[in-house]
């Protein structure tokens, strides 16, 4: 009995001895694939879409579009890619693509497209819609864009490089696991795959991560490599040439720019009357503004004005100005077709009396309109650059108010045209609740620390106003205070001052003589913040301080004889004053 059991016994123990070996073989096998994952060996698409652009190693959420070979990009492409100006015309159903020098309008469908209006013939379209999507193809300009491409057929995919990108290169190693040779969608053994490679392979390196290489094939298709199965890397810059286009040269006047405008309303002044302005050397008489929403232009100029100018050796510079009314401006400047139209008629004008350049004062614009204005602008210059003239163009200071300042797209604007001048001044304005500066010196100077932010100051030109307002603040019979004002210019605010025997004094907060008076007979009291030689010089201190282009006055109505000199004269002393 004894013996049956111990038999038993040895039964039961050899049965747990091999289940514990099962088990632990089980857990090793476990830990070793734990440890030591297996390569994967499931292959993926490199894209799902059919015609993959690839650029900076990333693809493009929209397929290209491929006919007769010919590679047509999605608009949304070169806008986000590679020039966010390219716009759509609805009306004339085109591209409009603009430069420096050039405007191209590429109608869609057509073998002609055309540069600054000249018709040039192609051999395909350039611009196709389809399935309601815009393509354009960029064969014409890849040396305008300094960018290449290549569309491998066998693959679908395109490649995209610009210029200045830094090509690597290397090639695979003989005898690699064959695990090793292809191109993940990771940096692991483990994720899949979407193309093997081969001995002697050339691949482009484009990103790397800790052992992995991300590397493209000659075909397109790119994954992660282990960095060790890579041999003869080697480095360049991608270097495309720039197409040169033929500017006409433009004639600036001398610097700094001392520019002040005519203000011209209905009729132009006496030339005979217009005292010597020491220093001027630009004169900008406001002809020009937007008559309808058809694009009319109202024109103003007159041949004396010319002759006068011409005689005294001053660059004029014609002014258009939207004629201040957002509801003309939007209907005029959305459609490419009646741009052009305003463009002619100024170039039309700008011939005719042999200006010299042309200021551009669009204001009071709704701020959803401010891109038709940048693209008015683009499409204005180059034929202005081509005529001969200078373009200038007025802004405001930078600020919260949609239609007086936020519409304005300063940063793109500045790097169209040759100056851009700073309307300075109205701090405090015209029907303002309260009274004050037209532009007080902390207020101009900081205002002008934001927009050269924005503006290079070589280009910036500071506007200063010649202009003081006289305030009112007059009691009313409820206990209030009603608040106006009224624009004097220098000489007449001079003798108002001097008709009641007043001393202007120091104002330290705006940098400015200030004089205060109560007519206790009217109840009222009379504030006026000063534009006189002090403040002059101070703003022109702020022309140096910042090495700006210049100054431009508002307006030669308005000054008085020291004007002239204490702009000539701190112009050209940079040490004007001390603003201490």
């Amino acid at each position: 009995m004894a013996q049956i059991e111990r038999s038993k016994s040895t039964n039961s123990n050899i049965f747990i001895i091999i289940g514990l070996a099962f088990s632990f073989l089980l857990i090793s096998s476990s830990l070793v694939v734990f440890l030591y994952p297996f390569p994967s060996k499931e292959k993926i698409s490199y894209s799902t879409l059919k015609n993959p652009i690839v650029t900076n190693s990333e693809i493009y959420k929209e397929d290209a579009l491929i006919e007769d070979g010919i590679v047509y990009f999605p608009l949304s492409y070169i806008q986000e890619t590679i020039d966010d100006s390219i716009i759509i015309d609805e009306s004339s159903k085109s591209i409009i693509l603009t430069t420096r020098d050039k405007v191209y309008q590429m109608p869609s469908e057509s073998l002609t497209y055309f540069v600054n209006e000249e018709p040039h013939q192609l051999e395909f379209p350039i611009y196709k819609i389809e399935n309601d999507i815009p393509y354009i193809s960029i064969d014409p300009f890849q040396g305008l864009y300094q960018i290449e491409y290549e569309f491998i057929s066998e693959t679908g995919i395109t490649v995209v490089r610009i210029n200045g990108e830094t090509i690597q290169t290397a090639f695979v190693k003989g005898e690699q696991k064959e695990s090793h040779l292809f191109l993940r969608s990771e940096p692991t053994l483990t994720s899949p795959y979407a193309e093997g490679l081969e001995a002697e392979d050339l691949v482009y390196i484009e990103d790397e991560q800790e052992d992995y290489y991300y590397v493209r094939k000659e075909n397109g298709i790119a994954g992660y490599v282990k960095k060790n199965i890579l041999k003869g890397k080697e480095t360049s810059k991608l270097e495309i040439a720039k197409i040169q286009e033929n500017s006409t040269p433009i004639q600036v006047p001398s610097m700094p720019v001392n520019l002040t405008w005519e203000a011209v309303y209905t009729k132009n002044p006496d030339t005979s009357k217009i005292p010597e302005m020491p220093g001027v050397n630009v004169v900008s008489p406001t002809w020009f503004s937007l008559k309808n929403k058809e694009g009319d232009i109202e024109n103003l100029g007159s041949t004396a004005y010319i002759n006068w100018a011409k005689a005294k050796n001053y660059q004029v510079w014609g002014l258009f100005s939207n004629d201040f009314d957002p509801d003309k401006t939007h209907e005029a400047f959305k459609d490419f077709e009646t741009r052009k139209k305003m463009i002619r008629q100024l170039l039309e004008y700008s011939g005719m009396y042999q200006l010299d350049g042309i200021n551009l004062d669009i204001e009071n614009v709704y701020e959803e309109d401010g891109p038709l204005v940048t693209q008015f602008v683009k499409e204005a210059t180059p034929f202005f650059h081509e005529a001969g003239l200078v373009v200038s163009m007025d802004v405001t200071f930078i600020s919260s108010s949609g239609n007086w300042s936020k519409f304005y797209e300063r940063e793109k604007l500045a790097e169209v045209v040759d100056y851009m001048i700073v309307m300075a001044y109205d701090e405090h304005w015209g029907t303002s609740p309260v009274a004050g500066s037209v532009a007080s010196l902390p207020w101009v100077e900081g205002n002008l620390q934001d927009i050269l932010e924005l503006v290079p100051n070589d280009k910036l030109i500071l506007g200063v106003p010649l202009y003081t307002r006289l305030w009112k603040e007059a009691d009313t019979a409820g206990g209030n205070i009603e608040v106006s004002s009224k624009a004097y210019s220098m000489e007449a605010i001079q003798e108002w001052i001097k008709a009641r025997n007043l001393v202007p004094v120091l104002d330290e907060a705006s940098g400015q003589n200030y004089v205060e008076y109560r007519d206790e007979n009217e109840k009222t009291t009379y504030k006026v913040w000063l534009e006189d030689e002090l403040s002059i010089k101070k703003r022109i201190q702020l022309i140096h301080n910042y090495d700006l282009a210049g100054v431009a006055s508002w307006s030669r109505f308005f000054a008085d004889e020291t004007a002239w000199t204490s702009i000539s004269t701190s112009i050209g002393d940079s040490k004007a004053v001390n603003n201490d």
